[in-house]
């Protein structure tokens, strides 16, 4: 039978070495006063210790919530996450080699869930081939500390595929919207489902415990609205204050539009000044297939995508998804990303990777933070500094169409737009552009082996990969060859003979 108790008796139901598997997306999902009263717990008597913690996306809010709070000497052993960015306070542990720490892609921890409720010694899958997680080129490892290889490579009819170990989690950290006396758990306010259900059937099969964060109680819930049966679900918290414990995002308390399809979002669309952001957005749109009707946006620069077609009119023609599971609606940036303004549908975070992996994507629109002459992509990991892949490496080597955006230098770059022309005031201090990236998210050359089609795109010049690496094939209006653009490279690509200005309509403001 299932037990109602507080987030502090749930906490004490977690031992020392356990195996724990946490659900959530940024904020969403995120059983945020059970993970407070865990960090309690080991703040007040030192247990649990060396715990194993498993996470598909990023959990947290880049400060102090979600991950965060596993960050204390002796208190975690071992990380196997999707995505660091957010914990920034675990950093440290990584760094100094006092954690073991992983990163795999999101998707993939996402069906390690589905394999670990089934009893699946494996997952079998292409995802991850030629990047920092196959093991020839590290096998997601983050640190010296971590030597434990949890990926493998074999053939398979001729066919090269990696093996991931499947995790078997002890305990799995959940949150639901309801609970009933019997323990059944339904989704009604939460703008994501994520891989709840896989991730509580591992827990269970592996003769585990499953602990459950609601809202609030329910007399009775109907077959239909419940997610999680109770049969699987041990203890339930029924959180003690849901503006601070139970928000539907970390920036948004509660918005009915988030779960709704009735155009609750569909507020005046905001005109903005024009900006290098906004041409990168207006550039990057124009690759859309002309019979694409599925788009992905990564977070970050791909979301001005999103805005341009919402502010152009175009957006009604195409539906936009995020990886874990919204369908359809206006997708939100920062805090809120991952959830949508009166999407269509929300499925399973497990069943949008088989989407994503069966290349159900038209185009993807994703982050540019380094990039090398083969067209090779760094996004999660800088020296010392971990972001993690997310969802990069399963959208990115599944999608048929590609285009990377971003900024053409970093940190510190001024420019705007005069006279249709772009205008550089101050470059930025760290060149994108590198001979080589410090760790490869995306591997250009196995890009071209499948036939994708990528382009990169910046505010002042933009990029076809090909066979022979990245080609330049157009120029932003008032922008000099040589002075702006290869001077801040540390490779010469090669120029296109039908080098061209980018469309002068890109630079013009529309107010």
């Amino acid at each position: 039978m299932v037990q109602f108790v507080d987030a502090a008796t749930a906490a004490g139901k977690i031992a020392d070495n356990a195996c724990v598997a946490i659900e959530g997306f940024i904020g969403s999902g995120v059983a945020e006063e059970i993970h407070e009263a865990l960090e309690q717990r080991f703040l007040q008597t030192n247990h649990p210790q060396h715990l194993t913690l498993i996470h598909a996306a990023g959990i947290g809010d880049g400060k102090q919530a979600g991950m965060n709070h596993y960050a204390h000497r002796t208190f975690v052993k071992r990380i196997i996450g999707g995505h660091w960015a957010m914990a920034p306070q675990l950093a440290p542990f990584v760094e100094n080699n006092e954690i073991e720490a992983y990163n795999f892609p999101q998707g993939v921890i996402s069906h390690l869930m589905r394999q670990a409720a089934a009893r699946e010694p494996f997952l079998m899958t292409k995802v991850g081939l030629g990047t920092f997680v196959d093991p020839q080129c590290g096998g997601g490892k983050l640190n010296k500390k971590t030597t434990q290889d949890l990926v493998f490579k074999q053939y398979v009819q001729g066919e090269e595929l990696l093996f991931y170990q499947t995790p078997f989690p002890d305990v799995a950290i959940i949150r639901a919207t309801w609970a009933d006396k019997e323990g059944n758990l339904s989704f009604a306010q939460e703008p994501l489902i994520l891989e709840v259900l896989s991730m509580a059937m591992a827990a269970k099969n592996n003769g585990g415990i499953v602990i459950a964060q609601v809202k609030g109680e329910s007399e009775q819930l109907s077959p239909k609205e419940v997610v999680v049966p109770g049969f699987l679900v041990d203890f339930v918290v029924v959180t003690s204050d849901t503006k601070r414990y139970h928000r539907q995002t970390s920036q948004t308390y509660y918005n009915e539009a988030l779960i709704t399809n009735n155009n609750l979002g569909a507020k005046q669309v905001m005109k903005t000044p024009l900006d290098v952001r906004q041409v990168i957005g207006r550039r990057a749109s124009l690759f859309i297939p002309k019979d694409a009707r599925v788009i992905n946006y990564g977070i970050g620069m791909p979301e001005e995508v999103a805005k341009v077609l919402r502010q152009e009119g175009r957006s009604r023609h195409y539906i936009p998804t995020i990886e874990p599971g919204t369908f359809g609606g206006y997708p939100l940036s920062g805090l809120d990303f991952g959830t949508s303004l009166s999407p269509k549908s929300i499925i399973g975070q497990s069943e949008m990777f088989d989407f994503y992996n069966g290349s159900g994507i038209d185009i993807a629109f994703l982050g540019l933070a380094q990039c090398d002459e083969q067209g090779n992509i760094n996004v999660s990991k800088f020296g010392a500094k971990i972001a993690g892949a997310g969802g990069f490496i399963d959208i990115s080597q599944n999608t048929k169409n590609l285009v990377f955006c971003g900024t053409f230098t970093a940190n510190g770059l001024q420019a705007h737009i005069k006279d249709q022309k772009l205008v550089i005031i101050k470059e930025g201090r760290t060149p994108k552009f590198i001979k080589r990236v410090e760790h490869c998210t995306f591997n250009g050359r196995r890009a071209i082996a499948r036939g994708q089609h990528v382009w990169y795109v910046t505010e002042r010049v933009v990029f076809s990969l090909t066979e022979q690496g990245l080609v330049l094939t157009e120029i932003a209006p008032g922008v000099n060859l040589e002075r702006d653009i290869l001077a801040h490279m540390a490779f010469t690509p090669v120029i296109s003979p039908n080098l061209k200005t980018m469309e002068q309509r890109l630079f013009r403001d529309n107010e």
